[in-house]
Protein backbone atom coordinates (compact mmCIF):
# COMPACT_ATOMS: atom_id res chain seq x y z
CA UNK A 1 0.00 0.00 0.00
CA UNK A 2 1.58 3.37 -1.02
CA UNK A 3 1.87 6.29 2.09
CA UNK A 4 1.54 9.63 1.11
CA UNK A 5 2.48 12.34 3.88
CA UNK A 6 1.06 15.87 3.32
CA UNK A 7 3.45 17.62 6.13
CA UNK A 8 5.18 21.03 6.12
CA UNK A 9 9.14 21.15 6.71
CA UNK A 10 9.08 22.71 9.95
CA UNK A 11 6.44 21.58 11.50
CA UNK A 12 7.16 19.95 14.82
CA UNK A 13 3.46 17.75 14.19
CA UNK A 14 4.99 16.59 10.84
CA UNK A 15 8.58 16.08 12.09
CA UNK A 16 7.50 13.66 14.53
CA UNK A 17 6.06 11.67 12.01
CA UNK A 18 8.97 11.46 9.26
CA UNK A 19 11.11 11.12 12.58
CA UNK A 20 9.06 7.94 13.22
CA UNK A 21 8.83 6.71 9.37
CA UNK A 22 12.72 7.42 8.99
CA UNK A 23 13.16 5.46 12.27
CA UNK A 24 10.81 2.53 10.67
CA UNK A 25 12.53 2.89 7.66
CA UNK A 26 8.99 2.92 5.76
CA UNK A 27 8.87 4.02 1.80
CA UNK A 28 6.68 7.34 1.52
CA UNK A 29 5.99 10.51 -0.58
CA UNK A 30 6.07 13.38 0.70
CA UNK A 31 4.34 16.01 -0.71
CA UNK A 32 5.15 19.84 0.78
CA UNK A 33 2.83 21.97 2.05
CA UNK A 34 3.10 25.30 3.22
CA UNK A 35 0.35 26.39 5.91
CA UNK A 36 1.87 30.36 5.47
CA UNK A 37 0.83 30.11 1.89
CA UNK A 38 -2.38 29.21 2.92
CA UNK A 39 -1.68 25.22 0.90
CA UNK A 40 -3.93 23.93 3.40
CA UNK A 41 -6.95 25.77 2.79
CA UNK A 42 -7.62 24.97 -0.86
CA UNK A 43 -10.51 22.44 -1.40
CA UNK A 44 -8.38 19.37 -1.99
CA UNK A 45 -6.70 19.63 1.07
CA UNK A 46 -9.79 20.95 2.81
CA UNK A 47 -11.44 17.74 1.54
CA UNK A 48 -9.10 15.60 3.40
CA UNK A 49 -8.79 17.26 6.46
CA UNK A 50 -11.49 19.89 7.20
CA UNK A 51 -9.43 21.42 10.03
CA UNK A 52 -6.79 22.64 7.36
CA UNK A 53 -3.96 21.13 9.07
CA UNK A 54 -1.15 18.93 8.76
CA UNK A 55 -0.19 16.13 8.74
CA UNK A 56 -2.10 13.86 6.88
CA UNK A 57 -1.77 10.51 5.34
CA UNK A 58 -3.23 8.96 2.53
CA UNK A 59 -3.16 5.13 2.72
CA UNK A 60 -3.86 3.71 -1.14
CA UNK A 61 -6.76 5.83 -3.02
CA UNK A 62 -9.15 6.49 -0.10
CA UNK A 63 -8.21 6.27 3.11
CA UNK A 64 -7.13 9.57 4.52
CA UNK A 65 -5.42 9.94 8.47
CA UNK A 66 -5.19 13.05 10.43
CA UNK A 67 -3.98 14.07 14.01
CA UNK A 68 -0.47 13.43 14.46
CA UNK A 69 -0.41 11.45 17.40
CA UNK A 70 -3.06 9.18 15.91
CA UNK A 71 -0.81 8.61 12.74
CA UNK A 72 1.94 7.75 15.10
CA UNK A 73 -0.15 5.28 16.80
CA UNK A 74 -1.52 3.81 13.14
CA UNK A 75 2.60 3.52 12.03
CA UNK A 76 3.88 2.11 15.51
CA UNK A 77 1.45 -0.57 16.15
CA UNK A 78 2.80 -3.62 16.22
CA UNK A 79 6.56 -2.15 16.52
CA UNK A 80 9.03 -1.80 19.56
CA UNK A 81 7.75 2.01 19.55
CA UNK A 82 4.45 0.73 21.03
CA UNK A 83 4.94 -1.49 24.53
CA UNK A 84 2.29 -5.05 24.27
CA UNK A 85 2.13 -4.43 28.37
CA UNK A 86 -1.51 -2.55 28.97
CA UNK A 87 -0.27 -0.45 31.78
CA UNK A 88 3.13 0.72 29.86
CA UNK A 89 1.09 0.97 26.62
CA UNK A 90 -1.40 3.28 28.96
CA UNK A 91 1.49 5.49 30.60
CA UNK A 92 2.70 6.04 26.76
CA UNK A 93 -0.61 7.29 25.83
CA UNK A 94 -0.82 9.68 29.16
CA UNK A 95 1.97 11.33 27.55
CA UNK A 96 0.80 11.21 24.24
CA UNK A 97 -1.92 13.30 25.41
CA UNK A 98 -0.35 15.73 27.47
CA UNK A 99 2.12 16.18 24.60
CA UNK A 100 -0.80 17.54 22.83
CA UNK A 101 -2.79 18.85 25.77
CA UNK A 102 0.05 20.90 27.53
CA UNK A 103 3.29 21.01 25.57
CA UNK A 104 2.72 21.24 22.10
CA UNK A 105 -0.25 24.54 23.56
CA UNK A 106 2.81 25.87 25.15
CA UNK A 107 6.43 25.11 23.45
CA UNK A 108 4.47 24.55 20.18
CA UNK A 109 2.27 27.59 19.79
CA UNK A 110 5.00 29.51 20.98
CA UNK A 111 7.14 28.46 18.39
CA UNK A 112 5.17 28.57 15.69
CA UNK A 113 4.03 32.28 16.17
CA UNK A 114 7.86 33.25 17.40
CA UNK A 115 10.03 31.84 15.02
CA UNK A 116 7.88 30.69 12.00
CA UNK A 117 5.34 33.34 11.29
CA UNK A 118 6.98 36.37 10.55
CA UNK A 119 5.90 39.34 12.56
CA UNK A 120 3.97 36.94 14.90
CA UNK A 121 5.82 37.72 17.99
CA UNK A 122 4.92 40.64 17.54
CA UNK A 123 1.03 39.77 16.85
CA UNK A 124 0.75 37.51 19.90
CA UNK A 125 2.87 39.62 22.32
CA UNK A 126 -0.08 39.42 25.08
CA UNK A 127 0.61 35.52 24.80
CA UNK A 128 3.57 35.37 25.47
CA UNK A 129 3.84 35.28 28.99
CA UNK A 130 1.30 32.76 29.15
CA UNK A 131 3.07 30.19 26.75
CA UNK A 132 6.46 30.79 29.05
CA UNK A 133 4.56 29.68 32.23
CA UNK A 134 3.20 27.16 31.12
CA UNK A 135 6.13 25.81 28.92
CA UNK A 136 7.70 26.17 32.32
CA UNK A 137 5.81 24.03 33.53
CA UNK A 138 5.40 21.23 30.86
CA UNK A 139 9.11 20.96 30.79
CA UNK A 140 9.04 20.49 34.47
CA UNK A 141 6.92 17.84 34.61
CA UNK A 142 8.65 15.53 32.10
CA UNK A 143 12.01 16.79 34.16
CA UNK A 144 10.20 14.92 37.17
CA UNK A 145 9.81 12.05 34.88
CA UNK A 146 13.16 11.90 33.28
CA UNK A 147 15.10 11.83 36.95
CA UNK A 148 13.65 8.31 37.21
CA UNK A 149 13.43 7.15 33.88
CA UNK A 150 15.53 6.91 30.63
CA UNK A 151 12.91 7.86 28.70
CA UNK A 152 9.56 9.19 29.16
CA UNK A 153 7.31 6.83 29.28
CA UNK A 154 9.46 4.49 30.83
CA UNK A 155 13.05 2.35 30.37
CA UNK A 156 12.17 2.23 26.52
CA UNK A 157 11.73 4.47 23.92
CA UNK A 158 7.96 4.74 22.51
CA UNK A 159 5.96 6.81 20.62
CA UNK A 160 6.00 9.45 23.59
CA UNK A 161 9.88 9.96 23.26
CA UNK A 162 9.31 10.99 19.37
CA UNK A 163 6.03 13.16 19.99
CA UNK A 164 7.56 15.13 22.68
CA UNK A 165 11.20 15.53 21.30
CA UNK A 166 9.89 17.35 18.02
CA UNK A 167 8.95 20.72 19.50
CA UNK A 168 11.16 19.96 22.42
CA UNK A 169 14.75 20.06 21.06
CA UNK A 170 13.58 23.24 19.60
CA UNK A 171 12.36 24.67 22.78
CA UNK A 172 15.09 27.56 21.91
CA UNK A 173 12.66 28.99 19.07
CA UNK A 174 10.19 29.41 21.65
CA UNK A 175 12.80 31.27 23.86
CA UNK A 176 13.11 28.27 26.57
CA UNK A 177 16.28 27.45 27.20
CA UNK A 178 17.12 23.83 27.93
CA UNK A 179 19.74 24.63 30.47
CA UNK A 180 17.42 25.13 32.80
CA UNK A 181 16.70 21.35 32.49
CA UNK A 182 19.05 19.39 32.82
CA UNK A 183 17.25 16.09 32.89
CA UNK A 184 15.34 17.12 29.60
CA UNK A 185 18.15 18.23 28.11
CA UNK A 186 20.40 14.83 28.58
CA UNK A 187 17.29 12.94 27.36
CA UNK A 188 16.92 15.13 24.33
CA UNK A 189 20.98 14.28 23.49
CA UNK A 190 19.87 10.51 24.49
CA UNK A 191 16.98 10.42 21.17
CA UNK A 192 19.47 12.57 18.90
CA UNK A 193 22.23 9.85 19.75
CA UNK A 194 19.65 6.55 18.93
CA UNK A 195 20.46 4.52 15.74
CA UNK A 196 18.19 5.55 12.86
CA UNK A 197 17.41 9.33 14.07
CA UNK A 198 17.22 12.12 11.69
CA UNK A 199 16.60 15.62 12.04
CA UNK A 200 14.02 18.10 11.16
CA UNK A 201 15.57 18.42 7.79
CA UNK A 202 15.56 15.27 6.55
CA UNK A 203 13.47 14.62 3.44
CA UNK A 204 13.10 11.10 1.67
CA UNK A 205 13.48 10.48 -1.83
CA UNK A 206 10.24 10.77 -3.65
CA UNK A 207 8.80 14.26 -2.61
CA UNK A 208 6.03 16.63 -4.17
CA UNK A 209 4.78 20.02 -3.98
CA UNK A 210 1.40 21.03 -2.85
CA UNK A 211 -1.15 20.51 -6.04
CA UNK A 212 1.12 18.18 -7.76
CA UNK A 213 -0.37 14.49 -9.15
Amino acid sequence: MSLVLHAMQRSANCYKVRLLLARLGTPFVLKDVDILRGDTRTPAFLAMNPLGRVPVIQLGDTTVLVESNAILMYLGEGTDFVPQDKVERAVMMQWLFFEQNAHHPSIGEARFWMSLVPGGRELKRDLIDDWMERAEAALSRMETQLAKTPFIAGEHLTLADLALYANTHLAHEADMDLALFPGVRAWVGRIAALPGHVGMDWRPGAIETAGAS
